[in-house]
């Protein structure tokens, strides 16, 4: 039996109508998927391939987030080969200067912000495993050893979490982009890209776990591979950073590297840790320590606020070397006075657990100098909503030049924090308000000291970064300098070998011109 035939001329009526029909279905169908679909790129499963670190919570522990490393990313990151290089010739140090100068060039005419552009490009050193990833692990191995104690009784590990800046730097340079957040730092992996230069040798870590002579003789040849560097001869170190936070640190070789870039805990004008010429806000940079307590958030401050029933707070060590002997003239005067609480620190887990609670529980913290003008006690109190009260007279304070402490610290000359009486009666003079209003701007400010992986917009690597931006046009500066001075003593120098009156020498090395 045929199909049934529809007449042509039904058919030929009906088909605009169809096609309007199934066009409207069609716009209808594309606007009701584009109401479903997410407005956060992140919750999609799609969008998670691009944009994965939305879904990464970020990691505060250095133990935690080392652990995490080492176990899942560390062979990822590591290459094979590294950037060890054998005899440098001369030539060697005029090609990377003339490609460097042809890049700059190229920047200063296309780019009308240059040179204070963002991000930073920094080229990251391929150190051997011996600088970097075998530290990394010895530290792993090695971190439950609590008996592990400095001569005056500090746990070792601990003071390395607390010194871990290059830590926490090195791993979010090295992470992919799509795990980044900071987007004003970037890896090159072209030298002549670069801004900068990161060592990521690990000074802290080696100087506390390795025995003393073998610590020299890892810090010798650490001086020797950087030194041998065509781009750090170019620029004598100048662009070159070094973090040597702990104060103890690369110290034996520290005067062959005076011109780098210092990543440091503080200045110590009173030159009890840093020789004359070595550091200065010009070319250095100082960084927070890592706080040792657990970050006391919006929530925690509020809820915390009707048990802070202590006025002045300190726990730590109560007699200090240099500068930190203003502690010992402190103790005396408020050992003993009425709503102050004063406690010699102990270490491990019972210490750290003490001194949070403490904090928690007081309105003021005691911050006077340590060994050096800085103290860890500072940065414990920030993250803990409790406002310090600092007596350090010759302190240099991190991020000085975008943060203003005076909105969550009380400063206090030590000439006036040991007359009697004199501190108490100047804390209790403070009013409830400015308190409330200085506690509020501690959570505020919190931020800027905790250091996570993946690093935080705003939190202390971002600053870093931040900071650095404003050195680079005088690094550049020197830099030129630098090489002015060189190529002024080699022209001199060929002049007078052409006349038999000098034999010839190497300016590169002669590090006395350019000081």
């Amino acid at each position: 039996m045929r199909a049934k035939q529809i007449p042509s001329t039904l058919t030929r009526s009906k088909s605009p109508i169809l096609l309007l029909f199934f066009a409207l279905s069609l716009v209808a169908l594309s606007f009701l998927f584009f109401l479903s679909s997410p407005s956060d790129p992140s919750s999609s499963s799609s969008s998670t391939h691009h944009f994965p670190h939305r879904q990464i919570r970020p990691q505060t522990s250095f133990v935690a987030s080392l652990e995490h490393f080492l176990t899942h990313k560390a062979s990822d990151y590591h290459q094979t080969s590294d950037d060890t290089v054998g005899t440098v010739l001369e030539d060697d140090v005029r090609r990377v200067d003339e490609r460097k100068s042809a890049k700059e060039m190229e920047w200063v005419y296309g780019d009308p912000y240059y040179p204070l552009n963002m991000p930073i490009r920094v080229y990251v050193y391929e150190m051997p495993t011996k600088f970097t990833y075998d530290l990394l692990w010895l530290f792993q191995n090695t971190y439950r050893e609590t008996s592990n104690l400095t001569s005056n009784g500090s746990p070792v590990h601990r003071l390395i979490e607390q010194h871990s800046i290059d830590y926490w730097l090195w791993a979010d340079l090295i992470a992919p982009e799509s795990e980044r957040l900071l987007k004003n730092v970037v890896r090159v992996n072209r030298q002549e890209e670069a801004d900068l230069f990161y060592v990521p040798f690990f000074t802290t870590i080696s100087f506390f776990l390795l025995e003393k002579q073998q610590c020299k003789a890892l810090y010798r040849d650490a001086l020797k591979w950087v030194t041998d560097q065509p781009a750090w001869k170019r620029s004598e170190g100048r662009d070159h950073i070094f973090p040597i936070h702990h104060p103890w640190s690369f110290k034996s070789v520290r005067r062959y590297v005076k011109n780098a870039i210092w990543l440091l805990p503080d200045m110590d004008s009173t030159g009890n840790w840093y020789k004359p010429g070595q550091v200065s806000l010009e070319k250095d940079l100082i960084l927070p320590y890592v706080p040792n307590v657990d970050l006391c958030d919006t929530k925690c401050v509020s809820e915390s606020e009707s048990k802070r029933t202590t006025l002045l707070f300190f726990r730590g060590r109560l007699k200090r070397n240099a500068g930190g002997k203003i502690r010992a003239k402190l103790v005396a005067e408020l050992t003993g006075a009425k709503d102050v609480v004063i406690e010699e620190g102990t270490a491990g887990e019972g210490g750290k657990a003490a001194a949070q609670k403490g904090m928690r529980r007081s309105i003021f913290c005691l911050s006077p100098a340590g060994d050096t003008p800085s103290s860890a006690r500072l940065f414990d109190a920030i993250v803990s909503g409790c406002i310090p009260v600092i007596i350090s007279d010759e302190l240099e304070l991190p991020f000085e030049g975008i943060l203003d402490y005076r909105r969550i610290a009380i400063f206090v000359s030590s000439s006036d924090a040991v007359q009697p009486g004199w501190l108490l009666r100047f804390l209790k003079g403070i009013s409830s308000t400015q308190i409330r209003e200085m506690r509020m701007n501690l959570v505020k400010y919190s931020r800027h000291f905790v250091y996570s992986s993946p690093a935080q917009p705003l939190g202390p690597e971002d600053l870093v970064w931040r900071m650095i931006a404003g050195k680079l046009v005088n690094i550049k500066l020197h830099t030129r300098r630098s090489q002015r001075v060189v190529k002024e003593s080699r022209i001199v120098c060929t002049c007078d070998c052409r006349r038999g009156n000098i034999t010839s020498s190497n300016p590169l090395s002669d590090r006395s011109r350019s000081d």
